[in-house]
C-alpha cells in the first residue's frame, strides 16, 4: 500500500492499468500485445526520467511533453478509452489520479542567453 504514496510508482500502476484495460478490450488479448508492451515500457522509461519526479503533474497538464509525437497520440487514445472505465475497474487508482490532477504544473526555468557587451 505504501507504493500508492510514491508518485512515480503510482503513475506507473495507473498507466499500466490503463494500457492493460485498453489492450484487453481492443486487441482482445489476455496479456499485453507487443505494441502495448512497448508503449508501457516507454511510459515507464519516461516516468523514471521525469524532470519533476515526485512533484510531477498528470501528463496532460505537464509543461514538458517528453513523449514522441507518435507515442503521445497512442497514449492519448488509450487514456481517452480507459479513463472513464478506471473508476469501475480500478477505483483507488482513479481517485488518486483525480487527486493528482490538482497538482499545479511547474514551469521549467528558461535558459538565459549570454549577452555580449
Amino acid at each position: 500500500m505504501l507504493h500508492l504514496f510514491n508518485r512515480i510508482a503510482r503513475e506507473k500502476k495507473t498507466v499500466n492499468a490503463m494500457i492493460n484495460l485498453y489492450c484487453k478490450d481492443n486487441h482482445k488479448n489476455d496479456s499485453l500485445c507487443t505494441d502495448c508492451t512497448e508503449l508501457r515500457d516507454y511510459a515507464y522509461q519516461r516516468l523514471d526520467n521525469c524532470y519533476f519526479a515526485h512533484e510531477k503533474p498528470v501528463c496532460n497538464k505537464c509543461t514538458v511533453h517528453c513523449y514522441s509525437r507518435e507515442k503521445r497520440e497512442k497514449i492519448r487514445n488509450i487514456m481517452r478509452y480507459a479513463g472513464p472505465r478506471m473508476i469501475k475497474k480500478h477505483p483507488i487508482l482513479a481517485v488518486f489520479h483525480i487527486w493528482d490532477s490538482n497538482i499545479e504544473p511547474k514551469i521549467l526555468p528558461r535558459k538565459v542567453k549570454k549577452q555580449n557587451f
